[in-house]
């Protein structure tokens, strides 16, 4: 073979793998797709590494937003709720607050109470998500991905929980609910010292009033086995702040470790107790006992109409 047919078979070939190889990249990829269903302007926060080129921005009602993560990223994405920014980018949120002062979260965090999806993206093996209610709520939120292969479903929390939330558990302006460690911060509530173990911290009222509502969400610590998904070959994902509309919202809010009775008997069970150590203390035990079979009775009733 001639020198310079050599050379250009040999060009050919090494233009051929840097097609390929910037294929591969292109699919390793995984793009994050934010949408604000809400009827109000949201500002997502993003805490993660690599940066993915913001971690911080606004998204007006409406609105969608594009982000590209590379394979092994592994962070938190969440929802701000009425912040006030002045022309400088400078300012504060009411909900969802990560501290900078700015637009843009810096590496901060989310200010408890706040709804959190977590992502950590595999190098070569299945990516792990979740929706956490461990740090309280403040909006409805739903992960779903698209592509890929495995279990890959839809999880969050698609009800306003805020409507629900316990006097004791409130966030002052009823935007947020707290978490039962966030409210009291006791051990057994935040599953530390003595309680940092999944032997010994149990679900409290609270976190079963969460998990009954959100069965795919974490709601306490400890909640791996129902709560955290997986999902392998180059999956992107859509996070849906407010998804009343979204047509994944009646299967994931109807799906979970229990049946829709067995939840419906937990959330009204988890409510009256609620509501013997809040504003209701005053009840009497046998009354509450009347109520708590009442409600029940009620429950199955509905479930066979």
């Amino acid at each position: 073979m001639p020198l310079s047919s050599f050379h250009q078979h040999f060009s050919s070939f090494f233009i051929f793998l840097f097609i390929l190889a910037f294929k591969g990249f292109k699919i390793s990829a995984t793009t994050f797709t934010f949408i604000n269903k809400c009827d109000h302007t949201v500002w997502p926060g993003i805490l993660g590494k690599p940066d993915l080129g913001t971690t911080g921005f606004e998204l007006k009602k409406g609105n969608t937003q594009t982000f590209q993560a590379p394979t092994g990223w592994s962070g938190r994405l969440w929802a701000r709720t009425g912040c006030k920014f002045d022309d400088s980018g400078h300012g504060a949120c009411s909900t969802g607050d990560c501290g900078s002062g700015e637009i843009n979260c810096n590496g901060n965090g989310a200010t408890p109470p706040a709804t959190l999806a977590e992502f950590t993206l595999g190098t070569n093996s299945a990516d792990y998500y979740d929706v956490s209610l461990v740090d309280g709520y403040n909006l409805p939120m739903i992960v779903e991905a698209i592509g890929g292969s495995g279990s890959c479903e839809a999880t969050g929390c698609g009800e306003d929980l805020n409507r629900r939330c316990p006097s004791e558990l409130r966030v002052d302006g009823g935007d947020a609910c707290n978490s039962a460690c966030g409210a009291f911060g006791s051990p057994e509530y935040c599953c530390s010292g003595a309680f940092a173990s999944p032997s010994s911290c149990s679900p409290s009222i609270y976190s079963e009033m969460f998990k009954a509502a959100c069965p795919k969400s974490y709601s306490y610590a400890f909640d791996d086995a129902t709560s955290t998904f997986t999902c392998t070959g180059a999956a992107d994902y859509t996070i849906t702040f407010c998804p009343s509309s979204s047509p994944s919202l009646k299967s994931l809010m109807e799906s979970g470790p229990r049946s829709s009775v067995e939840q419906a008997a937990v959330a009204t069970k988890s409510w009256i107790a609620n509501l013997a150590i809040g504003d209701s203390a005053r009840i009497s035990q046998p009354f509450s006992t009347f109520m708590s079979i009442f409600f029940v009775v009620i429950t199955f009733i509905i479930s066979y109409l």
